[in-house]
């Protein structure tokens, strides 16, 4: 970075993109996105028609949209299959022999798929899954590791019509069973293990006491992924069947036909059920439908990362959540993008890993996740710099808000001060990204998530449901239907639209608290959930870790509230230190004092603990109801550990009690 670009930051927290990067770019102004954007909310049908001519319909759509709230239908009329857009569409162009997926295994083995190769085995499987006896709306699950063969099975089931569900494959047995049984799956599709670190996850013999309690599961097909030495598994007769022996099998004449002129559905049939989180404890399976979604994650793909040939596009997310499905398979293959996977952990064997596979493939899009940058930031320095990363052309972050400092780091380190950097607001039931700064048109502010995306009418409202000021915070709400949203919560609309359409007038309730700035600028600050109520100030969570993190000792902090009798809550953080640095009373007060300074005295945090480690997910997510616990002195952890990644974690927090 220059001397001129580190001042830009330093002054105003402007990012303004090259100008050589805006003149190669999809959309190249300001002006130009603004345009864009205002047809799309006042002329939504020609938008639409417009940017989604690439895509392929075989029946067109006779009306862009259907809303009584909270029921939304779009692109009425029209019939089309999904995988004809992601792959048989690329077979008439020179993107057949193109790579689809750039496969990386976490003990180095790698394998690449042609957009050929990667149509040839979605047919194959398509046509075994209609010889076993899957057809049109049934739902099939999948719980597999990062391999091509689970991008293979998503396509595979969408090709025939059947609805796809996603489990993560670092859930436990227990909760692959409730989604099992939720969505009343037919079929189970996973692997013998995966590779985590040097371990092996036994995904087959989780799958197994899932399947035990299964109800409506009549098959599961195993890929053999880390061999009977490493994960000896147990194979049901009648039930279980290897994948590479149904791959073998001769389909029947008539399988083949329909896998291969596979049939178009309509715009509204359920593509895939996709379980998150809920505030009641039980998970909610929010489904997703064809023609909207893929719209919505078509258009993204193509303008936010602004994707073009040549380019190797890595979203480092798993494909069980909804990032990987928008953003590695649906919205990059209709692109003819060229995709990597990488199956194992971010720093295994060491924090190089990462680095190592950009030089190694020439990555030039990286999109991952704040926290694993603030990973990155403690490991320090002198991993990146040991690797040629000056394949990068463009950064993205997606997940949770970036603080400035991470994001400076970013650009500065990992995008040698040249590559833009998108951050991106969205959620699972967005279905694509909602909110962030095109790369060739719109200037980046560190740490804010930008600007609306196509068709998105968004805004910041206080608790009345007026408009807030400029600066003012209150909850983010979109105020109109967009054709990626999710349809429902299986089998519980009463409970989507209490959730999310009853609170604001018929307005979409994102359950995140933000601030608009006198640019137009959007600050998302976290969940409403995480946003605490001190002595009666309103205090988000993450403004409050990205003061912490803006001091140059500190590598990552997680604040939480507790109980507090005279406050309300009590603010409570949990800090890790960069190498070298001592953790004692002295940096406490520096801390102490640094917060104050930063946001003010109201938000002087009660009570700082250091630690060696925060508990976090198995893809990276701080798992801070976790440390609500060990802040109010709860002695048990209750409630599903199986994402958490080293439960040693816990005891160690629980042991340091010194505040």
């Amino acid at each position: 970075m220059s001397d001129s670009t580190d001042s830009r930051l330093k002054d105003d927290r402007r990012f303004v993109p090259a100008a050589e990067f805006s003149k190669h770019a999809r959309v190249q102004s300001h002006a130009e996105y603004t345009s864009l954007h205002e047809r799309s909310l006042s002329e939504p049908e020609a938008f639409w028609r417009e940017h989604t001519q690439d895509l392929v319909f075989r029946k067109p759509w006779t009306s862009f949209q259907d809303w009584k709230s909270p029921d939304a239908k779009f692109f009425l009329g029209a019939e089309l299959n999904i995988s004809e857009s992601c792959l048989d569409r690329h077979l008439k162009s020179d993107a057949r022999t193109r790579a689809a997926l750039v496969w990386e295994g976490e003990p180095g083995d790698s394998r690449t798929l042609t957009y050929f190769e990667l149509h040839r085995e979605v047919v194959r499987l398509s046509a075994a899954l209609l010889d076993l006896g899957i057809q049109k709306g049934d739902r099939v699950g999948i719980y597999m590791g990062m391999v091509p063969e689970a991008v293979i099975a998503m396509l595979a089931c969408a090709r025939i019509g059947a609805t796809h569900s996603v489990t993560f494959g670092g859930f436990s047995a227990d909760s692959l069973r409730d989604r099992l049984n939720d969505c009343e799956a037919r079929l189970l599709i996973t692997q013998d293990g995966a590779y985590r670190r040097g371990n092996i996850v036994p995904l087959k013999q989780m799958a197994d006491e899932a399947v035990l309690q299964a109800r409506t599961v009549e098959k599961t097909i195993v890929l053999r992924r880390v061999g009977r030495e490493r994960a000896p598994v147990e194979m049901r007769p009648g039930r279980d069947i290897w994948w590479d022996d149904l791959m073998a099998r001769t389909p029947s004449p008539k399988s083949v036909e329909r896998a291969m002129k596979p049939e178009a559905f309509d715009a509204e049939h359920p593509l895939f059920i996709l379980y998150t989180s809920g505030s009641t404890g039980k998970p909610k399976g929010l489904l997703h439908t064809t023609a909207g979604y893929l719209a919505g994650v078509h258009v993204t793909s193509k303008y936010v990362f602004d994707l073009r040939p040549g380019d190797l596009y890595w979203c480092t997310a798993d494909i069980g959540w909804i990032t990987g499905h928008s953003y590695i398979v649906y919205g990059p293959l209709s692109c003819g993008a060229a995709c990597l996977l990488y199956e194992g952990a971010p720093n295994f064997p060491d924090w190089g890993r990462f680095w190592s596979i950009i030089e190694k493939h020439g990555v030039s899009i990286l999109y991952t996740a704040p926290t694993a940058i603030r990973a990155f930031i403690r490991a320090g320095d002198e991993w990146p710099q040991k690797y040629d990363l000056s394949s990068l052309r463009l950064l993205g972050s997606v997940g949770e808000p970036i603080n400035p400092e991470a994001w400076t780091w970013y650009h500065r380190v990992i995008g040698g001060g040249r590559c833009p950097v998108v951050d991106t607001w969205w959620q699972t039931e967005t279905g694509s990204i909602m909110l962030t700064t095109l790369p060739g048109a719109c200037y980046s502010k560190p740490g804010s998530t930008g600007l609306p995306l196509f068709g998105v009418d968004i805004e910041v409202q206080k608790d009345s449901g007026e408009a807030c000021a400029p600066n003012e915070s209150g909850t983010l709400v979109i105020k109109r239907p967009w054709p990626s949203m999710a349809r429902t919560i299986y089998k519980d609309p009463a409970r989507y639209a209490e959730t999310y359409w009853a609170a604001k007038n018929g307005s979409y309730v994102t359950g995140d608290g933000a601030r608009r700035d006198e640019d137009g600028y959007f600050w998302v600050v976290g969940r409403i959930d995480d946003v605490l109520n001190v002595a009666g100030h309103r205090i988000g969570t993450a403004e409050i870790e990205s003061a912490l993190v803006s001091h140059p000792s500190v590598a990552e902090a997680a604040a939480v509230g507790r109980p507090d009798d005279l406050k309300g809550q009590a603010l409570v953080v949990f800090v890790t230190v960069k190498s070298g640095i001592k953790a004692d009373r002295a940096l406490k007060d520096k801390l102490t004092e640094h917060v104050d300074k930063e946001i003010g005295k109201f938000a002087r945090p009660d009570q700082i603990r250091f630690a060696e480690a925060l508990p976090k997910t198995r893809s990276g997510k701080i798992m801070r109801r976790f440390l609500k616990d060990i802040a109010a002195g709860v002695v048990e952890t209750k409630g599903d550990t199986s994402t958490l990644e080293d439960f040693n974690v816990l005891a160690n927090l629980r042991k340091d009690d010194d505040a």
